[in-house]
């Protein structure tokens, strides 16, 4: 496997904190303004991506405020000049012309900078009351599976025809396509079968959730082994990061976290009575205790600044090359990360694939 050169992203706050929502450190705030600041401030930083979650109603509570993805990713385009983009997109928000259309606009509003991250959503209210109904979990990816065949064609700039189940697309091109690559970057994530048959034949990028680095490297075994056309599969993943000079300082800071989430109880209880009990993600983040969002402090990056580098090697090892990173309190702690550990990760030699994590007690 080739192993690529490491990246670094962040997740936007679309919907506030990501670990705990009563933090005093980290008052609610998803606001355009506290998302734009963070963005650019990572940019500054030396980041080297964004990822922009689509929901249109918030996914935990729905009197709390939550970005819309696709106008901040047009405005962000615009105002950074070298940070990936990436937003995410539901299939069944957007007809497939029209998402191409808008992704090429963001595209070369960017200069070459956009990506989308095809998700195939998992909370119901937001599709059943919009009346579009919440369709099984396969059927969603089978209506996706198609979406993106509609979607990535377009954005290559191809006059298009095409009937399928879903869509009928005649004669139909977008100009102009992008002005600086063959066509925006498409991540998929979740991890399911039919999930991993997608990313395997329509993505560049799979995003992986936070979990071990064991499980992680047979995620990776199994998809990097699948017939693909074109350029060789990438890897992403998801992770929360609390470091600090020593090890105890980090384990007080995770548990801190840990207690502060509890008081979201109720919160969670409604993300799990919307979630279909399907979707992978949410049965591997059910595992154990953890931080964080979309695995959190599952994958291990809890500890000092020594340990969590070392671990981000190990992970790199195997294939990841691009960790899209949650903080608590985001903007402090991800000028730390900046400071303290990735100078360490690229001063160090390679990590061997074989050499593994040991993980934070009670972090994962």
């Amino acid at each position: 496997m080739t192993i690529r050169p490491l990246r670094f992203g962040i997740w936007a706050l679309v919907h506030g904190s990501r670990a705990a929502y009563q933090d005093p450190e980290e008052p609610y705030d998803a606001s355009w303004e506290r998302n734009r600041d963070l963005v650019l401030a990572a940019e500054a930083l030396g980041y080297d991506s964004t990822l922009i979650a689509q929901h249109t109603i918030n996914p935990h509570q729905e009197d709390l405020d939550q970005l819309e993805a696709w106008s901040a990713a047009a405005a962000l385009a615009a105002l950074t000049s070298r940070i990936e983009i990436i937003a995410a997109i539901k299939p069944y928000l957007y007809h497939p012309v029209v998402l191409a259309k808008l992704a090429l606009g963001i595209e070369n509003i960017s200069q070459g900078r956009f990506a989308i991250n095809l998700v195939n959503a998992w909370n119901r209210p937001e599709l059943d009351r919009a009346g579009i109904g919440f369709a099984e979990h396969d059927a969603r990816y089978a209506y996706g599976r198609e979406w993106i065949t509609v979607v990535s064609r377009l954005m290559q700039g191809e006059r298009l025809t095409y009937k399928g189940e879903h869509f009928d697309v005649r004669d139909y091109v977008l100009r102009p396509a992008s002005l600086y690559r063959p066509r925006p970057l498409i991540y998929v994530g979740g991890e399911s079968e039919p999930a991993r048959a997608l990313v395997a034949d329509h993505g560049d990028v799979w995003f992986i959730n936070g979990q071990p680095l064991e499980d992680v490297a047979g995620l990776i075994a199994d998809v990097a082994a699948r017939p693909r056309a074109g350029a060789p599969l990438r890897f992403g993943l998801s992770a929360f990061v609390i470091t600090r000079e020593t090890h105890a300082e980090a384990q007080a800071a995770y548990e801190r976290l840990l207690d502060l989430s509890k008081k979201d109880a109720p919160i969670k209880a409604i993300q799990k009575q919307n979630t279909d009990p399907k979707v992978v993600m949410m049965q591997t983040m059910q595992k154990s205790a953890r931080v964080g969002s979309n695995g959190g402090t599952a994958a291990g990056l809890v500890g000092s600044y020594d340990e969590v580098a070392a671990r981000i090697r190990a992970f790199h090892a195997a294939g990841i090359e691009l960790f899209m990173l949650q903080f608590q309190p985001f903007e402090a702690e991800m000028e730390r990360f900046a400071k303290e550990i990735i100078p360490r990760v690229h001063a160090a030699p390679p990590t061997k694939v074989n050499d593994r994590p040991t993980l934070v007690t009670g972090a994962c």
